[in-house]
Order: C-alpha cells, then structure tokens, then sequence
C-alpha cells in the first residue's frame, strides 16, 4: 500500500520534474547560443540547424513509437502544426536569439519570465482558463502576472549596482577580445538594452501564442512526438528559407568539431526535440499555464552558468527581479 501511494506521488510530481529539465536545458541552451555568436557564427544559421538537428532526431521517434497510434493527418492539424513551427520554432528562435546577442544571456533569460503573463492573459481570452477574481487562486494569478510584467520592466530600466558573489576567473567569451564576421558578444557598453527587451518580449508573446496553439493541437492530435516532428519540420523549412534568402555568406554554414557544432548539436536534440516534445506533454496533461510557470527556474540557472562560465556581472536589479519571483 505505501509502495502504491509513493508511486502515484511520484507520477503526480512528473509533469513539475519533466518542466525543470525543459527549463534547465534551456539555460544550457543560452550559454551554447552566447559561445557560437562570441565564435562569430551566423544567428539565423543557428536557429536553422537547431531546428534541422530536432527534426532528425524526433521524426524517427514519432516514425518508431507511434506508428500504430498517430490519428489521421488533416488540413487544419498541418496548418497547426505550421503555426507552432512559426511561432514556437524559426520566427521565436530568431527573436530570441537575436535579443540575447545584444544583451546578456541572463538579461534574455529573465525577460522570458514575462511568459506565464502573457500565456495567463491569452489562455483567459481563448477560454482556456478562467480569471475567477472572487477567488483566492484567481487573485494569486493577477498578482502574479503583475508582478512579472513589473519585474521586467524593474529589470529593463534599473540595473544597479554590480554584485560580486564568486569570483571562478573563467571567461568562455574571453570579453576584450573582437570577433570578425558574423555577430559580435555585446559588451556592457555597447549592449542595446531597450532594444534586446523588445525582442525578447515579442519572443515572449510568440512562446506564449505557441503554448495556446499546441493546446489546441494536443485536442485534435494526441500525439506527442508526431506533433512535435511536425514542428520541428516546418520550423526547420521556414528558417532554412529565411536563412537563405539573407544569409550571403556560405562560410557560415560550415560545422566543424567546434563550438558551432556543439551549440547546434545541443539546442536541436536537447534544446528543441527533447524539450517540445516533453512541452507537448505537459501541455496535454496540465495545460499551457502550468508549463509556463516553470521559467523562473531557467532564470536562476542561466544566472549562477552566466556568472561562472561567461563571467557576466549579475546587478542589484537582477536580484530583486529574482526576488520577486
């Protein structure tokens, strides 16, 4: 009996388990994203074999695991499947890494924690949670979600003063010295900040929109590794496109036994096909709000690897922005 009950806790904490490991690739993802751009690598190039790595390695998995079980394939689940390659995939993937170029990897990282927000605020206008203000829970919801968009907003304008906790003398970026081609690491000095807070919030809107549209995929088409194939795919055709259509320089698209490899090797079987499938999920079973909850986590992670591996300088307002959290 007590063996039983253990199992059954343990199979009700396995969604919040499965989202710390999403969030914690993630951050593995924003340290390998901010190595390839210092090595000068083309953004829109990573973005497109992240996306192609995830394909080849979800596709054989959906081929294998649901070859028996994968309802009939129609119009409006392909149109869907489009939908979260876009928004989940090549167009958030560009934003996103884009904005973390300008910045910091902890900047980027924090400013994703506006996420449950907006998928909060869209998951209640598309009916799929209810904003009950006579309750306890739902006023804990409003509170949260105005605590976020303050904190983002604390973290954009207020930095203050620079807080040295450890001190590892590893710098994986080697800060000073310049990078030809390709994207440049910005240096406190020349980061954009304003306008790395505006693409990180329309990367933000992005995820969140995708969230609400996977929930409605999970409706139609139950299956986890199909749907995430299907994303992967089309994330993959759309970027490819996209890359090749502004991409000049075919350098860039050359891998060897590097960083570049590593960065995309990782993002593409871990960062995306892994953790989108796992996404599909944990949206299936608890929805697109529960999974959203769990990016304050990435923060923390992106901020202790940022700070040991990239010897980024963590501020008084990221602190209280963690804080808040």
């Amino acid at each position: 009996m007590a063996v039983e009950r253990a199992c059954k806790a343990l199979h009700g904490l396995k969604p919040a388990m499965l989202m710390v490991v999403v969030q914690l690739s993630f951050a593995g993802v924003n340290v390998f994203y901010k190595l390839a751009v210092n090595d000068g690598m083309s953004l829109r190039v990573i973005v497109t074999y992240r996306l192609i790595f995830a394909a080849a390695v979800v596709v054989p998995l959906a081929l294998v695991f649901e070859r028996n079980s994968r309802p009939k394939l129609t119009w409006i689940v392909l149109f869907q499947a489009f939908l979260c390659g876009l928004l989940g995939g090549s167009l958030f993937q560009n934003l996103y890494i884009e904005s973390l170029a300008l910045t910091s990897a902890t900047f980027a990282s924090a400013i994703m924690n506006l996420v449950p927000a907006i998928t909060f605020i869209l998951a209640v206008s598309f009916g799929l949670e209810r904003l009950s203000l006579g309750t306890i829970a739902g006023k804990a919801k409003v509170l949260g979600t105005l605590m976020g968009i303050g904190g983002a907003m604390l973290l954009t304008f207020y930095r203050g003063a620079e807080i040295n906790i450890w001190s590892t003398h590893v710098d994986l970026l080697h800060h000073g010295q310049h990078q030809t081609g390709g994207h440049s690491v910005a240096s406190p000095e020349s980061e954009n900040l304003l306008l790395g807070f505006i693409l990180a919030l329309g990367s933000c809107f992005l995820f969140a929109s995708w969230l609400i549209i996977q929930t409605k995929m999970s409706e139609r088409y139950p299956c986890h590794y199909s749907s995430a194939a299907l994303m992967c795919v089309m994330g993959a055709i759309q970027s490819a496109v996209f890359a090749l259509c502004t991409e000049s320089d075919w350098s860039q698209w050359k891998l060897g036994w590097d960083i570049r490899l590593l960065t995309v090797s990782y993002s593409g079987i871990v960062g995306t096909g892994l953790v989108a499938t796992l996404i599909a999920w944990c949206v299936s079973m608890r929805g697109p709000l529960y999974v959203s909850i769990f990016y304050p986590v990435m923060l923390v992670a992106v901020a202790i690897m940022g700070s040991l591996l990239l010897d980024e300088k963590l501020h008084l307002g990221t602190y209280v922005f963690i804080y808040i959290y």
